[in-house]
């Protein structure tokens, strides 16, 4: 029973990361005005100082058990683990600054398509690197989110190419910090972002942009930095710690259809009758790939091995 509950906990949280950034369209809209590499630099920097404050401040036991851990793995481990931090940094900042590019000087639907292209991404990263086991339902799940994307694929070459590079960014992120789940939440992210702040420093220096002084952007940053930031990184990453990957990136499907809605109903982007097909099949995905812990869920029996 507790294991029941275990996963649904595990699967609420990487359902709520997804939710969360299916609303990133609202405050990253507000300062479109600004270049996307200056809304990120603010976005790590404040991010940055916001994480290791609380870790410094209120968390320095975790942080000792973190750094004492490194200290006693051997020097090739050693060596292993700052490549993979390193590899975390860089692409969830390559995630970040394509996402904000696409989202405010592309359109909302390609920023969407990008994260149904992800969970394929990390369901075949997490079978081919970390040898996890794909059953027969989550296959079929895959074939059907692979349909979607088909039905939802446009005739534009570079817009396909933005999302996928969304899409592989985020979907390599994911599978390292399956990797590094021995590692403190916080302390990791705060790894990653510190990671990030050393790639963006130079491009922020040669920029040489005076200071946003408009209240405006400020609080959208901040909103940003802890909402659509801190929040659902956290909570995604925790979720790794009882699910797979591939599991996870079925998940962040939940992104784009709400990242649809918002585009279609809010800012009035054109959708088509079979881009709405499309979204519909994703959401089955998701409840086909996850069948064994939603029927958990009401108390029945379920095949542990789905």
């Amino acid at each position: 029973m507790a294991k029941k509950q275990g996963s649904i906990i595990y699967l609420g949280c990487a359902i709520a990361a997804a939710v969360l950034w299916g609303f990133f369209a609202f405050p990253l809209r507000r300062i479109q005005q600004y270049p996307p590499q200056q809304i990120l630099y603010y976005r790590v920097f404040v991010s940055f100082a916001i994480v290791w404050a609380i870790n410094l401040l209120f968390r320095k036991k975790q942080l000792l058990k973190d750094y004492q851990f490194i200290k006693n793995t051997d020097a090739r481990t050693r060596k292993k683990l700052v490549w993979l931090f390193i590899g975390s940094g860089v692409f969830i900042t390559g995630n970040w600054y394509t996402f904000i590019y696409v989202m405010n000087h592309i359109n909302l639907k390609s920023a969407a398509f990008a994260y149904m292209i992800c969970p394929i991404i990390t369901a075949a990263g997490g079978f081919l690197l970390l040898k996890e086991q794909v059953t027969r339902p989550k296959l079929i799940a895959i074939g059907i989110a692979v349909l979607s994307v088909g039905i939802l694929s446009t005739a534009s070459l570079s817009q396909a190419i933005w999302s996928v590079v969304v899409a592989l960014m985020y979907a390599l992120y994911l599978i390292i910090q399956r990797v590094l789940n021995e590692f403190d939440k916080l302390n990791l992210l705060g790894i990653n972002l510190f990671i990030s702040m050393l790639v963006l420093l130079p491009f922020y220096l040669y920029d040489n942009k005076p200071v946003p002084m408009a209240t405006e952007f400020w609080v959208v940053i901040l909103i940003i930095a802890v909402v659509l930031t801190i929040v659902p990184l956290l909570l995604s990453t925790y979720a790794l710690n009882g699910l797979p990957s591939s599991t996870l990136g079925i998940t962040i499907y939940i992104n784009p259809f709400i990242s649809f809605t918002v585009a279609f109903v809010w800012f009035h982007e054109q959708v088509s009758y079979h881009q709405i097909a499309g979204y519909l099949l994703l959401m089955l995905a998701v409840v086909i790939f996850n069948w064994s812990i939603i029927r958990s869920a009401f108390g029945r029996k379920t095949d542990t091995t789905n």
